[in-house]
């Protein structure tokens, strides 16, 4: 996600200089592919940055926030890419310098690295930002970091933190907790290389690609959404598989109704359909 937003910003005109915080190796990568200009240690670049950008894990970035809250210049913006963002808000409250505004850039991939990195990752893609204070917005480094988002091709969405908890757990969340558990209960019952299949499958297990590494923290700091979202579709699993033992589909069909709808809604208007 770094990567990506470093190329994404000099694809779009950037020309300031782009500082890296990462491994020794990952650091030589990215200054081979020129997505960065030089690497620091992460307390040296918060001290002469503009814009802190933490793209890691949720509980590295709350780490992250502790070390550099008193190293953060009175004029730079910190933000974030982390998936949830009630926990890491809170961490926030402790930069006394600079301004934090959470964000969450709805662009991920299930793999990670900056071999993964693309310029076009954020754009037409919801970021949304959670700031603790409405009057944050219309601070000059945000006012800023705003004007780039749009640049890059990303779709500003303000919104408070535990409501952006509240919707990920539905929206993102419970899709991939859904993909993992289809590939994992397959797993034991058929072989992945079986010819048997249709792209159907390839598609719905694509999330379960992920790093469970990535996911932990998710879980860990999103926990009653979460639950509350899985609990929401058991239930609707529940009904399918009662009406298919009674061999009663009007439910079903009205599941197969509800599903399509909104999944047309999803992808937007297409083949002339009406907006």
């Amino acid at each position: 996600m770094g990567g990506s937003f470093a190329l994404a910003l000099r694809e779009a005109g950037y020309t300031g200089r782009i500082v890296g915080v990462s491994s020794e190796a990952t650091i030589d990568r990215a200054l081979a592919r020129g997505v960065i200009d030089e690497g620091l240690p992460g307390a040296e670049a918060a001290s002469c940055a503009d814009l802190v950008f933490l793209a890691q894990p949720i509980s590295v970035i709350i780490e992250t926030i502790g070390a550099i809250a008193a190293r953060v210049p009175k004029h730079a913006l910190v933000t974030d890419v982390g998936s949830t963002k009630s926990a890491i808000m809170a961490a926030g409250a402790q930069i006394a310098g600079g301004l934090f505004v959470g964000g969450h850039p709805m662009a991920g991939k299930e793999a990670r690295g900056l071999e993964a990195a693309s310029a076009e990752l954020f754009r037409g893609r919801v970021w949304g930002l959670t700031p603790a204070h409405p009057g944050d917005l219309e601070q000059p480094q945000c006012r800023e970091f705003l004007v780039w988002l749009e640049k890059i091709g990303a779709i500003p969405l303000i919104l408070d933190a535990g409501e952006h908890d509240r919707i990920v757990a539905l929206t993102s969340h419970l899709p991939q907790l859904a993909s993992s558990a289809l590939a994992a209960t397959l797993a034991e019952r058929t072989s992945g290389t079986s010819p048997v299949h249709g792209p159907g499958l390839e598609d719905m297990t694509r999330l379960a690609l992920s790093s469970f590494e990535i996911w932990a923290d998710i879980l860990a700091t999103n926990p009653d959404n979460i639950a509350s979202a899985l609990e929401t579709y058991i239930a609707v699993m529940e009904t399918i598989r009662k009406n298919v033992v009674t061999s009663s589909y009007p439910d079903i069909r009205q599941i197969f109704e509800r599903g399509s709808a909104f999944a047309r809604s999803l992808r937007g208007p297409t083949n002339g359909e009406p907006a």
